[in-house]
C-alpha cells in the first residue's frame, strides 16, 4: 500500500503545471478590428518598457520591439491589446498573438482603422 501512494505522488510532482490547452478567463467580451476576422494589423507600436507576461494568455515584450497590433480589447478589457512581438531577427521569436497592457507601447504607425466590433471567442483566451 505505501508503494501505491509514494507512486501516485511521484507520478502527481511529475505532471507539468503550466497554463496551457486550457480555457482562461476571459478579459473582454468584445473588440475593436480592421475587420470581421481580425487579420489585419491595426497599427504598429514600439514597446516602451520589458512586460513580463502573468500567465499564457499575454505575451512577453521586451523595451524596443515592434508589436502588431491586432485588437484592442474593449469595455472591462479596454486596457489591453492583442498582438504579435516581431524581433531585431526573423525567427529570434515564435509569431504568436497575445495580450499586453496597452500602457507598454506607444503607437508609431497607424495602418488601418479599427472600426469593427467583433466579439470575443473562447478561442481568444485559451491557452495553447
Amino acid at each position: 500500500m505505501p508503494c501505491k501512494i509514494w507512486l501516485v505522488l511521484s507520478v502527481w510532482l511529475l505532471l507539468p503545471t503550466s497554463d496551457a490547452g486550457r480555457q482562461m478567463p476571459k478579459l473582454a467580451d468584445k473588440k475593436l478590428c480592421a475587420d470581421s476576422e481580425c487579420s489585419y494589423p491595426i497599427l504598429i507600436a514600439r514597446a516602451l518598457q520589458d512586460y513580463y507576461p502573468g500567465d499564457c494568455r499575454f505575451i512577453p515584450i521586451r523595451q524596443g520591439q515592434l508589436v502588431y497590433i491586432y485588437a484592442m480589447l474593449k469595455d472591462r478589457g479596454n486596457l489591453f491589446w492583442a498582438g504579435s512581438v516581431q524581433d531585431s531577427y526573423y525567427g529570434q521569436q515564435e509569431a504568436r498573438i497575445g495580450h499586453f497592457p496597452s500602457s507598454v507601447v506607444e503607437e508609431t504607425h497607424a495602418l488601418k482603422p479599427a472600426s469593427t466590433e467583433v466579439k470575443t471567442t473562447k478561442w481568444d483566451f485559451y491557452c495553447h
